[in-house]
C-alpha cells in the first residue's frame, strides 16, 4: 500500500505524543536546571587527575611519566616534570609533575589519555556546565583544578573505581609479599653471616678451649 510507511509513521508520532500526558516514562525532556536527570555511568566530558588519601599534591597518583601528553591528538596537555621524587602507594620513589595544565577548550574529549595511563592517574569527569567568561584563563586547567580525590570517583564512575581499586589492592598486597620476602631472605643472611664466625672461633686454635696433653708412648 501506497505511504504505509509514513502512515505508520504518523501513528508512533500520535502515540507518543498523547502518551506523554499519561505515562512520565514517555516524557522526553525535564525542567533543566530545576530538574535533573542521573547521568550513565559512561558519560564523559574532560579529564581530571585522581588522587589518594586527602591532600592532592602528596597523593597525586600522576608519576609525570608524560605518555598521555604524547599521545593526546589536539596536544592540549602539558606536564613539566619534578627534579625530586616522592612514594607512591606501594612505596616505590616516583617524580610527580611540577605542572601539569589542560587547555579543554581544546581537547576533544577522546579519553586517549586515559586508555595510555599505567598508573590509573587520569579519568573522564561527567560535569558538563562549565561555561565561562575567560576565554583562555578560565579554560586553561591547571593541577589544582584538575585533582579529583578517589571517593568522587567512586561515585561518578563506581563500577570502572572498584575494578581500579581492586587492581592497585593487588599490587600493593603483591609489592608487600616481595618486600616481605626480600626482608626475611636479608635476615636469613644476616643471621647464618652472624654464626660463621662463631663456629669458625670454637674450633680454632688458641680460641681458648683447653686441649689435653699429648701422650707419650714408650716401648720397652
Amino acid at each position: 500500500m501506497l505511504g504505509e510507511g509514513i502512515i505508520q509513521g504518523l501513528m508512533e508520532t500520535a502515540r507518543n505524543f498523547f502518551g506523554s500526558y499519561v505515562e512520565k516514562e514517555r516524557l522526553v525532556t525535564v525542567q533543566f536546571p530545576e530538574e535533573r536527570r542521573s547521568l550513565p555511568e559512561a558519560t564523559r566530558q574532560f579529564p581530571f587527575l585522581l588522587y589518594d588519601g586527602d591532600d592532592p599534591e602528596r597523593g597525586l597518583r600522576c608519576v609525570s611519566c608524560q605518555i598521555c601528553e604524547k599521545e593526546c591528538p589536539p596536544r592540549c596537555i602539558h606536564i613539566e616534570k619534578s627534579k625530586d621524587r616522592k612514594p607512591d602507594f606501594v612505596g616505590k620513589q616516583q617524580f610527580y609533575p611540577a605542572v601539569f595544565n589542560i587547555d579543554v577548550s581544546v581537547c576533544m574529549s577522546c579519553q586517549i589519555c586515559v586508555e595510555v595511563c599505567p598508573f590509573d592517574a587520569i579519568r573522564m569527569d561527567t560535569e558538563f556546565e562549565l561555561s565561562t567568561s575567560d576565554r583562555f584563563g578560565g579554560l586553561l586547567w591547571t593541577k589544582r583544578e584538575l585533582a579529583r580525590s578517589n571517593e568522587y570517583y567512586r561515585q561518578i564512575h563506581p563500577t570502572e573505581a572498584g575494578e581500579c581499586d581492586e587492581r592497585r589492592a593487588k599490587e600493593l598486597a603483591d609489592a608487600q609479599a616481595k618486600a616481605a620476602a626480600a626482608a626475611a631472605a636479608a635476615a636469613a643472611k644476616a643471621a647464618q653471616a652472624a654464626a660463621a664466625p662463631a663456629a669458625a672461633s670454637n674450633g680454632a686454635p688458641g680460641s681458648g678451649a683447653k686441649s689435653e696433653p699429648a701422650k707419650k708412648v714408650v716401648t720397652q
